[in-house]
Parts: structure tokens; C-alpha cells; sequence
């Protein structure tokens, strides 16, 4: 077995048990212990069935190089971030996030939630695992580690809300869609601690075959539901959670969904307020309109890559207070730069409090361009396709910090290959909807070769 088709370029993901089974997650285990050189690992599981076994095997490997395992048990992403920040000790996050149920993956962070990816350790992990694999791995200790258990949600839905002020909150009734996924499990720990917020959940209970709908929010066919629901119950705000509850997308009042890049302007205007002249990330398929609010607000943007590894490595770098992208992940400083869906759901209900306003009106000023959302196209080259497409626009102004950008005065794009499946991916928006519509038929026509 290779360990190269799950080992993307910020964390580990692939179908069980053809490309990840319990040898590969104990080999990864293994690699992880001699890689963080930490006496003790978190290890945490979202819902999925195949997450016992793995947590398991991956655990084994961890005890036979001495390395004691703390299991949390089911949690959210974001938990597991905040043990390893708390608690300052490495950690494994084993989930697929919004892929489908055959799928499975870990997350891995250093001591104080710090990231590790291609660039910070991954690609080492992975030839210490495929050692393993192989026969030729490290000899394990003469003193095994040991196994306990620990339970932290309480601690953490009691850190989630210390970002806002619970008493200046005024009455509202927020529904919850937690896709079957983590959010079944922190969400309502965290709001039975909010007196003046009435929540609703939808698709609660934990279950990893995902029986309602995929836990993909970032697709608006997966909104539907909680839109129907915000509207027939008359609710204030909606917030749909992704598999492992580290993004959240939000609904208004009116049942229209709001993009990932109209929540990180919110976001990061209400920073601003608490943190003035901060510098702010954003990755570089936010809307023009991120970087325009931060400046207008007095703050520093910074442009980043996609992908959470990259950005908590900058915040570290540039002391940013916050992150956002357009996926729906938001990153905060004060949570040990990690992203938390549920943190930005509650900030933004401290915003709607702050304001007095409904949610359909609190967004106008954050949404300024026609966008035209992320486009996936297969193609047989990616590299050759991404060429093609820069020489067809290469009089105008161009960047590759992170696939192709292309800035056209009116209208722009990105064009970068997926880290997590093969697919290139387009990102386009202009300033009126026709032109949007227009361009993005353009791009697709030279990506494709038509």
C-alpha cells in the first residue's frame, strides 16, 4: 500500500478500506509519535463507522513508541483543536469532514493546535508511514505508552462563549442543520449556555451514513432544507455545519444563504471593533469585497493560499486576530488560530444583537460583486489546462500564489487544481451578474479546450 493518494496538502483523506484501512492508520501512528516527539497525543473521531477501528489502530501505533493516548472520544474538530491548544499537547482529528461516508481522514496538529501540512511536516509523516508499511520503521520502545480517556465538551462550550458578551444577546430563534455530522454533538452544549437564544436542531443525531443529506454545506443543495425551515418557522437565523463542525454556512430570515466571503467581511468588521488596525487574512477566492471592508474598517489584509495549514501558519507569522475563507472556515487567535464554525455562529449572533437589525439587512453592505461560486471541472491535465488558460489571458494582471489568479479589472478568477480530488476548481465574479455569467461560460469554454 502508498500512503501518496491520501497524504494531501493539509491533511490525510481517502475511501476505507481500499485507500485507508487500520495498517495505514497504525503505520501513520507510528510516524507521529517519532515526528511530534510528544510524551502524550489527543486522538478524536467524528461519526463515521470506520472511525472506531482506525482511532484504534492509529492509537496502537502511538503506544508502541511510548507515547500515551488521551481519547476524547466523538467530538467536533474544533474540540480537538481546543484540547490541543488547552492542553498543550499534539493531537489526531480522524474524520472526512464533508466528503461522503466511504471516506475518512485525519487531522493532525502539534502542541498548541499548530498546523501540519505539506510544508510542516506531512510529507515527513508520510515516509515515516510508508517505512512502517514496509517493513523497515523505527523499533518500538521498551515501555509502551498507556490509554486513557478525557471529556472536554463542557470545558470547550464554556471557551466558545467566552467570545461574546451571552447577556448583551437579545432574544432570538436560530435552527441548526448538523447534517447528521459533530455539530449533533457541540452545538446544543454550547446554546443551552445562551438564556435568550431559542435553538432548533435539525438532523441531530449522530450518524456517519449521512441518511439526510450529504454534510456539505457548501453546496446550496444541502442548504435547502434548513432554508424551507428558516422560512415555515419564522426563525431569525440558520446555520448549516459541515461534518466535523469546523465550518458553518449562515441563512438568513428570508431563507437565502449567505457565502463564505460575505460572513468573513461581517467577521472581520466585528474584529475590527474589538481589535482596531488588526491584520486580517483572507484566502484568495474571498470576494473583492473582504479586503475592501477590512481596509475601510482600518485593518490590514493579507491574502493567503486555500487550506487551514497554510493560514494558521500565517497568522502565526503576521499575529493576525482573525482569518476567513470562502469554504466557511473562520479562524480566530484567541482559539489558538484554529477555525471553529461554532465561535463565528455565535459572534454573529452577538452582531445581529450589536446592530438591532435582521440578518437580511446586517449583510447588505458586505455583498458588493456577482459571484459566481466554485465551478468543478475534470480535465485529463490539470497543469496543461491551467497553461492553456493562462495564455489565453495573459496580457492581463496574473499571480500563482495558489493555482492561477487573474485580475481583469471588472472581473476576476482563480483557477487552482483540488487538494483533495482531482478536479481543477473555478472561482470567478465581476461586478454585475450578466458579466459574471458571461465570463464564467468564457473560462470554461478555453479550460475545457472548446
Amino acid at each position: 500500500m502508498t500512503l501518496a493518494e491520501i497524504v494531501k496538502a493539509y491533511d490525510i483523506r481517502g475511501t476505507v478500506p481500499d485507500q485507508f484501512d487500520t495498517d495505514s492508520a497504525f503505520a501513520l501512528g507510528v510516524a507521529f509519535a517519532v515526528f511530534s516527539g510528544s510524551s502524550s497525543v489527543f486522538v478524536a473521531r467524528d461519526m463515521r463507522p470506520s472511525g472506531v477501528q482506525l482511532v484504534d489502530s492509529f492509537a496502537c501505533g502511538l503506544e508502541t513508541q511510548g507515547v500515551d493516548v488521551v481519547d476524547l472520544g466523538l467530538a467536533s474538530t474544533d474540540l480537538l483543536y481546543f484540547a490541543s491548544g488547552v492542553r498543550d499537547a499534539p493531537g489526531a482529528m480522524f474524520t472526512a469532514s464533508h466528503n461522503p461516508a466511504q471516506y475518512n481522514g485525519i487531522k493532525l496538529c502539534l502542541s498548541g493546535a499548530r498546523p501540519v501540512g505539506v510544508d510542516t511536516g506531512l510529507l515527513e509523516i508520510r515516509a515515516i508511514a510508508q517505512s512502517v508499511l514496509d517493513g523497515r520503521g523505527p523499533m518500538p520502545s521498551a515501555s509502551p505508552g498507556r490509554r486513557s480517556s478525557d471529556e472536554l465538551l463542557g470545558a470547550f462550550a464554556d471557551h466558545v462563549v467566552s467570545f461574546i458578551n451571552p447577556t448583551a444577546l437579545r432574544t432570538m430563534r436560530v435552527v441548526a442543520d448538523t447534517a447528521n455530522g459533530m455539530g449533533g454533538l457541540v452545538v446544543p452544549a454550547v446554546f443551552e449556555r445562551l438564556g435568550t437564544i431559542e435553538l432548533e436542531m435539525m438532523y441531530g443525531d449522530l450518524d456517519g451514513t449521512f441518511p439526510n443529506h450529504p454534510a456539505d454545506p457548501l453546496q446550496p443543495e444541502n442548504q435547502r432544507d434548513l432554508q424551507a425551515r428558516v422560512l415555515s418557522g419564522g426563525f431569525d437565523l440558520g446555520l448549516a455545519f459541515d461534518g466535523d463542525a469546523d465550518r458553518v454556512f449562515l441563512v438568513d430570515e428570508l431563507g437565502r444563504g449567505l457565502s463564505g466571503s460575505a460572513t468573513t467581511a461581517v467577521l472581520a468588521a466585528a474584529m475590527l471593533r474589538t481589535h482596531p488596525g488588526a491584520t486580517i487574512l483572507h484566502n484568495l477566492i474571498c470576494s473583492r469585497a473582504v479586503p475592501e471592508v477590512i481596509l475601510e474598517q482600518g485593518g490590514i489584509p493579507v491574502r493567503t493560499k486555500v487550506g487551514h495549514s497554510f493560514i494558521k501558519q500565517l497568522m502565526a507569522e503576521t499575529g493576525a486576530v482573525f482569518g476567513g475563507e470562502h469554504s466557511a472556515h473562520y479562524y480566530f487567535r484567541e482559539n489558538f488560530r484554529a477555525d471553529s464554525g461554532i465561535i463565528a455562529s455565535l459572534l454573529v449572533l452577538a452582531e445581529l444583537s450589536r446592530a438591532e437589525v435582521p440578518m437580511s439587512t446586517l449583510r447588505r453592505p458586505f455583498e458588493r460583486y456577482a459571484a459566481s461560486g466554485e465551478i468543478n471541472t475534470e480535465v485529463e491535465d490539470t497543469t496543461a489546462a491551467i497553461e492553456r488558460v493562462a495564455k489565453v489571458y495573459e496580457r492581463f494582471s496574473s499571480d500563482r500564489l495558489d493555482g492561477l489568479s487573474v485580475d481583469c479589472g471588472s472581473w476576476w478568477f482563480n483557477l487552482r487544481p483540488s487538494n483533495t480530488e482531482p478536479l481543477l476548481r473555478l472561482n470567478l465574479e465581476a461586478v454585475e451578474r450578466d458579466e459574471c455569467d458571461r465570463r464564467v461560460a468564457e473560462v470554461l469554454q478555453v479550460l475545457t479546450g472548446g
